[in-house]
């Protein structure tokens, strides 16, 4: 077997505008990394669909969703906040990205490939069951989970983000639940948008103790992204024993990110992508799919997407 990649051009037709981070050259920079890098050859490139939108609400609500389509068709600068800029198409490319995820899912489920990663925009872990938040418009790590769980009658999914900037949204849709286990390594929310993930934020009733916050102090780097693997991460992951893991692969935790004072390098990246892949490994067969959040450093994304691939083709067979 081997990796799966999602792409496709219609993801640069989200248009969020000049000088707007999360902007279609960091797709041009990914594909260009992949490959200079020699990677693009070798990944499965997976045909896919817009999702259905009543998938979508199993995620977000109704309500929220056809705001989001009304509000791209009135052709608004943005919805819910400045930050989560749109245009015409952003609501069909938000259900391609989501369509995509949803066929990588389906597709290590079934067995046609070891693990995915997904190159789609807009990113989603900010995205809240009711909201727009931070870029994201809907939350493709949280509707492949919840897929998962409605679909294929998983009992125990992981979803694991190493963005940043704290997955308040995925947070936000599980917070109250036992069946997926969030883990979220960001920069420390005194310092960082949006503000949240605090290590005292833990989940709600059922879901107490299966939310993880890992808030890293400005100037954090590979050491201490180690650390928190070796001491919690890890650790948390092997007592829940996923049957699945989704992986949101910010790629702003690089050293030298516009939006970010932490410093993980490249090969950080790919050590934290040897952990959760071994994890994975352990657990659920190696079943992993990773979409992307954020990263607005060009070069840096490039290479880091890269390494991670590396890392997910090395461990696809």
């Amino acid at each position: 077997m081997t990796t799966a990649l999602i792409y496709d051009d219609h993801f640069l037709d989200h248009d969020t505008g000049p000088g707007h981070p999360e902007r279609p050259d960091r797709l041009r920079a990914i594909t260009k990394g992949l490959h200079q890098a020699e990677l693009w050859d070798r990944l499965d490139h997976l045909s896919f669909e817009p999702a259905d939108p009543a998938l979508i609400e199993t995620t977000h609500t109704p309500a929220y969703i056809n705001r989001l389509r009304e509000t791209c068709i009135a052709g608004e600068p943005f919805i819910d906040t400045p930050d989560s800029a749109i245009c015409p198409r952003s609501y069909e490319v938000a259900l391609l990205a989501a369509g995509g995820v949803l066929a990588a899912t389906e597709a290590v489920m079934a067995g046609e490939v070891r693990n995915a990663f997904c190159a789609v925009r807009p990113p989603g872990h900010h995205a809240e069951t009711g909201r727009s938040m931070g870029f994201c418009l809907i939350n493709n790590a949280a509707v492949a989970a919840t897929h998962l769980i409605n679909r294929h009658g998983l009992e125990r999914v992981a979803v694991v983000d190493f963005d940043v900037h704290h997955g308040n949204g995925t947070q936000q849709i599980f917070d109250h639940r036992r069946d997926v286990l969030f883990i979220s390594l960001h920069e420390h929310p005194a310092h960082q948008y949006p503000g949240s993930g605090f290590e005292t934020e833990t989940g709600t009733g059922q879901g107490k103790g299966y939310t993880l916050n890992l808030p890293m102090a400005p100037g954090s780097g590979d050491d201490q992204y180690r650390h928190a693997f070796e001491t919690a991460v890890s650790p948390a992951l092997d007592r829940f024993q996923p049957q699945f893991l989704i992986i949101s692969a910010g790629f702003d935790a690089a050293d030298g990110d516009p939006l970010a004072n932490v410093r993980v390098s490249t090969e950080g990246f790919a050590w934290i992508t040897e952990q959760l892949v071994h994890t994975a490994r352990q657990h659920c067969d190696g079943r992993v799919v990773s979409t992307l959040e954020g990263g607005y450093n060009l070069d840096n994304l490039s290479r880091g997407v890269a390494a991670h691939v590396g890392v997910l083709l090395d461990n696809a067979g």
